[in-house]
């Protein structure tokens, strides 16, 4: 499950039972990448709310299947597999089409965003490219290029932080060698209206 050790849900007691108790999913499931917190819960919490507020709350504007498919892609730059199975399957649930989903990751993994992808969702794409690999090289003419393509300032901060929030699990993953044995795939904290709601479902 992880190369550090794991207090499992059953073990667990005082503010770790009832962190684990937030953001359980079926049969009391708690996935890897939040249980790797366990022997640090505060460190748990802090995850959980950047997760939640930033992929999963009421008031962001860019679609959610779209702010999912950003997070598969700069998932699949770092090559962290875990995140990308987690999120894909959580893809393919909110688009209810497991061919239009496999037809997006095959475009995102050959970087073929003309295929399937608006020329908003493109440049939306390619800032999460530079972000994730190339940061340094990022000016603001980028900023530019996105309002250009139909961005406004909120929603270029919405993108900034998805995509800065994947690179952040990823590395969380593949630091720490999370994997997603016993984990139960592409559930997530679908209450957006409560960001104290952190279940997964």
């Amino acid at each position: 499950m992880s190369w550090i050790s794991i207090i499992p849900f059953e073990k667990a007691e005082g503010h770790l039972k009832r962190l684990y108790q937030r953001v359980t999913g079926p049969n009391n499931n708690v996935d890897n990448i939040m249980g790797v917190h366990s022997l640090r819960p505060h460190s748990m919490e802090g995850h959980m709310a950047l997760y939640k507020n930033v992929l999963h709350h009421k008031n962001n504007s860019l679609p959610k299947s779209y702010l999912e498919t950003v997070g598969v892609y700069v998932s699949d730059l770092n090559r962290c597999i875990y995140c990308v199975e987690h999120h894909f399957a959580g893809l393919q649930r909110l688009l209810g089409d497991e061919n239009k989903a496999l037809e997006l990751f095959e475009a995102l993994k050959k970087e073929r965003f003309d295929e399937l992808f608006s020329e908003k969702e493109k440049s939306g794409l390619v800032y999460a490219r530079k972000l994730t690999l190339d940061q340094t090289a990022l000016k603001e003419s980028d900023i530019e290029d996105l309002r250009k393509n139909g961005y406004d300032d909120g929603e270029i901060l919405e993108l900034n932080q998805v995509v800065s929030y994947f690179n952040y699990a990823n590395r969380t993953v593949l630091g720490l060698g999370v994997t997603t044995e016993g984990d139960i795939l592409g559930l997530s904290p679908n209450d957006n209206d409560n960001p104290e709601n952190w279940g997964h479902r």
